[in-house]
């Protein structure tokens, strides 16, 4: 069955990079709606301890039983990193992995994903270690860029804010005492105000690869991401990441996540970005099989479609 479902992707996303998605996607648009979904993900090898095909090609295996949906799994490896615009052009929800290879998604295909997102064309959802994925850290970077603008606008009379941002001098994780970011300072000369603003990290203070179990607490059980969850439930095996996360707040946090050790995190936040969405759960690494277990897969599609909805709604 897996194999099955895996060739029929490989021979939709050939259609695609061949130019065929506008007639794809009309034969599909005949039979019924669909929310078209593109599964990304670097395909480590590491990723062998814990999935047989890959942690992308687990998940998109996954989604592609629910009813729906139109899934493809895409990775790395393939022309163009997976990402050619003619399959984006036919995709309503980017679900990316990434981990050890973020310096080989060019800052150019990070803005065009971004900038699909920000009209309202794609969702993005990222996982795990994709905190530092190129597209993730430009969301986050544009989410900011909005944000002190509207919490610094121009003024009715004088000269407009002058804003200089500020990027991180790489990654790198942060110490536990260090000025949050996105950090903001302002200041006032002869009735110029001029705004530093500091983009954010995206990263946290700690993290621990010992696969420890975690508790993860629903926070809005009426939230369509939540739908179907318990009040609280266990992943047995998974790396701990703790707050604070250096990302502008969330204008919703669906997820908090508490460790034996003490730490905490909140593991599934959502942004407003644009006329579209970015949301980021937490939960995972690829060597622990937790795109195995049935309640972080039923959240993915829970995201899936109420993201892939909104973006309906929004055209």
């Amino acid at each position: 069955m897996v194999a099955d479902v895996l060739r029929i992707q490989t021979v939709l996303w050939s259609l695609l990079v061949l130019g065929f998605a506008p007639l794809f996607a009309a034969s599909l648009c005949a039979a019924e709606p669909l929310i078209r979904v593109v599964v990304w993900d670097e395909q480590q090898p590491a990723q062998k301890q814990a999935y047989d095909n890959f942690l992308g090609n687990a998940i998109a295996d996954h989604l592609s039983k629910q009813p729906g949906l139109r899934v493809i799994s895409a990775n790395i490896n393939q022309p163009e990193k997976g990402l050619p615009a003619s399959l984006l052009d036919s995709t309503d929800v980017l679900v990316w992995w990434g981990h050890v290879r973020h310096n080989e998604i060019t800052p150019e295909m990070a803005r065009d994903i971004v900038a699909r997102v920000k009209s309202g064309q794609l969702a993005f959802i990222g996982l795990h270690s994709a905190h530092w994925s190129a597209p993730f850290v430009e969301a986050m970077n544009e989410r900011t860029r909005d944000d002190a603008k509207r919490r610094y606008p121009d003024p009715p009379n004088g000269p407009p804010v002058k804003f200089e941002f500020i990027a991180p001098e790489g990654r790198f994780v942060p110490t536990a005492d260090s000025i949050r970011t996105p950090a903001y300072y302002a200041m006032k000369r002869g009735g110029q105000l001029t705004v530093r603003v500091d983009l954010p990290n995206c990263v946290f203070p700690s993290y621990r690869p010992d696969g420890k179990p975690s508790t993860v607490k629903v926070l809005k059980p009426g939230h369509p991401i939540a739908r179907g969850l318990p009040e609280s439930f266990t992943i047995p095996q998974t790396e701990m990441y703790a707050d604070p996360f250096h990302v502008p707040d969330p204008d919703e946090i669906l997820f908090e996540e508490r460790w034996e050790a003490g730490e905490s995190f909140r593991s599934g936040s959502l942004w407003k970005l644009g006329k579209g969405h970015v949301f980021y759960f937490r939960p995972g690494h690829e060597t622990y099989p937790v795109f195995k277990q049935e309640l972080p897969l039923q959240i993915v599609a829970n995201a899936v479609n109420w993201l892939g909805a909104n973006l309906a709604k929004s055209e």
